[in-house]
């Protein structure tokens, strides 16, 4: 195991793990010879002596070491069972010994952990070391008030330090729950920004066909046919693209094919499907074609979608040229309609397609700039910088 794993393991391990092996350390340093005489000790009262000396020794240490195993689950009690056995010790005047690092450990854990009461439960902590001071003073301690005070100060530190600990923590906590709204957030506008460049564009092309099907009865059943064919087309292409959406939000693991994922290659499409509908467009290409990442060619393809369906919602009939030019340092797509449609939009416009374009343009650093030109028509702009694919 490289040690650089070991912090992130001691994070993932739970509370009771962490709490046993605090209690196992420390009591096998306090019966380790070369470092069990060491721990803090404050009274420095003479040894009295006791019956079974070595028992109680023993007792002590397992009384002052034991309390760790829940330290982190009830502190209070912790600091409460390990502070009071320290204090016996204390008073008794019992060698030193290394598990009486369990009352630092322990008022770490009763800063770091403790919920509810925290200022009463310093306040009574802060009373019985005044009482414990008081004792060992009555008992002949050769501590001052200075030694008791600057012991009690750094108790104090070590409080605050876990009161420090728990902040730190509760804020690690708050930050990632607001990242994972953000994250969220994205992801749903992602998704709403998907559904809406999908089914309005399709729908849109679906209904256009449908009612230019219903004046080509009189043309014969070729006529009808081929616009039939093409409503089937387009409601096929909209289902491809929804399961392809379907797929990623399953997160299946699996990758998504070719022929679901749309791409610039697929441009062509979106304008034989706007010209099946009855809409007039030009497509021009200038440029040399080259290899972009799969969200560039994902926001052109996206771009000339919206752009094709306001076309043909809001400017029906209308001549409309597409022109996707490929620059040494961008990618430049513009789509115009030609003069004012004297038709009325064939579906009920939801205003969101402009914002998802501007919103899925500016997360790759590019712009766009849509408006109404000089003889009524309207022109889409959006340029995008390269990057490269690596």
């Amino acid at each position: 195991m490289a040690i650089a794993e070991v912090p992130r393991r001691w994070r993932n391990l739970p509370a009771s793990a962490k709490d046993a092996l605090w209690t196992a350390l420390v009591a096998v340093l306090a019966f380790t010879p070369t470092v069990s005489h060491l721990g803090p000790e404050i009274g420095d009262l003479p040894r009295y002596p006791v019956a079974a000396a070595a028992l109680v020794d023993a007792a002590l240490t397992l009384g002052m070491c034991l309390p760790l195993l829940m330290r982190s689950r009830r502190p209070a009690g912790c600091l409460v069972a390990a502070g009071g056995v320290w204090a016996v010790g204390q008073v008794l005047g019992r060698p030193d010994t290394f598990a009486k690092v369990s009352l630092l450990l322990a008022v770490y854990a009763a800063g770091a952990h403790l919920v509810t009461g925290r200022r009463w439960f310093a306040v009574a902590v802060t009373a019985g070391y005044a009482v414990l001071a008081v004792v060992l003073h009555d008992r002949g301690s050769p501590q001052d008030v200075l030694d008791f005070l600057a012991f009690y100060l750094v108790l104090v530190a070590i409080w605050l330090t876990g009161a420090g600990a728990r902040r730190w923590r509760t804020e690690e906590a708050e930050h990632r729950r607001l990242a994972a709204e953000v994250a969220t957030s994205a992801e749903r506008a992602r998704i709403a920004r998907d559904l809406h460049d999908v089914v309005t564009h399709h729908v849109t092309a679906m209904v256009v066909q449908a009612d230019a099907t219903q004046f080509l009865l009189t043309s014969g059943p070729d006529r009808v046919a081929d616009g039939l064919t093409a409503i089937g087309a387009t409601g096929r292409r909209a289902l491809t693209e929804l399961r392809a959406m379907l797929d990623a939000l399953e997160a299946t693991g699996e990758p998504t094919t070719g022929d679901r994922a749309p791409t610039m290659g697929r441009i062509a499409d979106l304008v034989e499907q706007a010209r099946l509908a009855g809409q007039p467009v030009t497509w021009t290409e200038p440029g040399r074609p080259r290899s972009l990442p799969v969200d560039m060619e994902l926001a052109a393809y996206r771009v000339v979608q919206e752009a094709l369906t306001n076309a043909i919602k809001y400017a029906t009939g209308r001549p409309t040229t597409v022109a996707v030019r490929h620059r040494d340092d961008a990618l430049e797509i513009e789509v115009t309609t030609i003069g004012p449609s004297a038709t009325t939009p064939v579906l009920p416009s939801g205003g969101r397609g402009l914002a998802g374009m501007r919103e899925r343009v500016r997360l790759l650093d590019g712009d766009l700039v849509s408006g109404i030109r000089p003889d009524g028509g309207f022109r889409v702009w959006a340029v995008i910088p390269l990057r490269s694919t690596e």
